[in-house]
């Protein structure tokens, strides 16, 4: 509505038709300010301040030739339901203040022109470096020992893990992983390997008949024992060296070196591995002398007669 006044310049005694035409314009000026509504819409990207008196945001859309529609945004795990009237997805989520990045993808394409009960599908796609510690698993190793027995292993270096510095470029789907790509690794402390020491000596078992499980030469002995006289770790051997009992390698034995040479390997019935090591006044002929830690297995041992079997 357009309301134009024209004053007329009147005498000073017309003072009452002056006060009349204020009248009239101060009532129409405060009718036009309780019937007038603003609304604002932003069209192409464009905002319009259409001037109406209708009495809803639907008639004025309709009195100014704006016919909005309804769409479904799906975003950050939300459904949007949104009414506009902007030209294509480009400008709607401008105006609707929606963000995304150069690496999102928008279904359908920015440029699409929108339309009614449109379903618009922005995916978020997020690239970063990241670097983390992890730890380097400790291999194990297995080391032979030819001295002891296959039934015997044991520990001789406990495992302990490493670290690692490790850097990859990770790719994110709407928050979760779906690609990680390994860049770098970077070792800040090397693992140390557990070894593992395993006998490689096979039990020997005698027949009846004499013959053994082993390769070997095989003579009968007659078999006593000693100890340490001043008890364990005191004995040595007549070359010096310490006797030892190994029930799961080699023990040290005393021999007459005309029979059986001196450093030889041999298996001694009821006794086990044995190396001759020691000599004495009274081992002579096919005799030997097996060392023990204690008296009492001294005493159980007394005198036998055994197979030996040597090795070497």
């Amino acid at each position: 509505m357009i309301v134009i006044v024209k004053f007329i310049k009147y005498k000073r005694g017309n003072i009452v038709i002056n006060f009349i035409l204020v009248t009239i314009i101060s009532t129409l000026t405060i009718f036009m300010c309780f019937i007038k509504e603003d609304s604002t819409v932003v069209v192409d990207g464009k905002q319009l301040e259409p001037v109406t008196y209708q009495k809803t945001f639907s008639s004025t859309l309709a009195s100014n030739a704006i016919t909005p529609v309804d769409l479904k945004v799906f975003v950050d795990n939300r459904e949007l339901n949104i009414k506009s009237t902007e030209k294509n997805i480009d400008q709607m989520l401008k105006a609707q203040r929606i963000a995304f990045g150069a690496t999102d993808k928008i279904s359908p394409s920015l440029e699409t022109q929108i339309s009614s009960d449109m379903k618009i599908i922005i995916t978020r796609f997020k690239t970063v470096t990241e670097t983390k510690k992890k730890p380097i698993d400790f291999k194990t190793v297995i080391k032979a020992d030819n001295n002891t027995l296959t039934s015997q292993s044991k520990v001789s270096q406990v495992g302990k893990p490493g670290e690692k510095s490790v850097t990859s470029n990770v790719t994110y789907e709407n928050g979760k992983e779906i690609a990680r790509e390994l860049i770098k690794e970077t070792v800040i402390k090397a693992p140390q390997s557990k070894i593992i020491v395993q006998g490689t000596l096979k039990a020997i078992t005698f027949s009846r008949g004499g013959s053994s499980t082993n390769a070997g030469k095989i003579i009968n002995v007659k078999a006593t024992a000693y100890s340490a006289a001043d008890g364990i770790n005191s004995a040595y051997t007549s070359s010096g060296k310490k006797a030892v009992r190994n029930p799961n390698g080699y023990s040290t034995i005393a021999v007459d070196p005309r029979i059986i040479p001196m450093g030889t390997k041999l298996y001694v019935e009821g006794y086990g591995y044995a190396v001759a090591a020691d000599t004495g006044s009274g081992i002579k002929g096919n005799f030997i002398d097996v060392f023990f830690n204690t008296n009492a297995e001294v005493s159980n041992w007394g005198v036998k007669y055994i197979k030996v079997q040597l090795l070497n």
